[in-house]
């Protein structure tokens, strides 16, 4: 029970979800999600942390990159979560912006602490 409150708690939160809807796109490091939904990182990084700690996400270390995907190996119930977040930001405004700004994200820096110089 505590597992699936815990869910759900990490999907209340708009950020989240926004995070979600990317994340079902690619592989992404928290300097891609700030570029993608345009906040900061410490905004990105507690969310990413929520999501991670609530069994939505895997996290992989390449070199100093931290690297968030969805977890595709988590329980049947997960699975049937994101086909919910998926399909309810299907035609969101924000979230198709999210995933156009996502095609220009780029790694940058040594730590992923900032966005790309302008």
């Amino acid at each position: 029970m505590r597992d699936l409150i815990k869910s759900f708690k990490a999907l209340s939160d708009e950020t989240r979800l926004r995070m979600l809807n990317v994340l079902l796109e690619r592989e992404c490091c928290v300097c891609e999600i700030m570029q993608a939904l345009d906040i900061s990182q410490t905004r990105a990084s507690r969310n990413l942390m929520a999501l991670y700690d609530a069994g939505f996400l895997k996290l992989r270390k390449e070199g100093l990159w931290s690297l968030y995907s969805i977890d595709e190996d988590g329980p049947e119930q997960y699975a049937l979560l994101m086909a919910a977040v998926k399909q309810g930001l299907a035609g969101n405004p924000t979230a198709a912006l999210d995933l156009e700004r996502l095609k220009t994200a780029a790694r940058v820096g040594t730590g992923c602490a900032r966005k790309p110089p302008v």
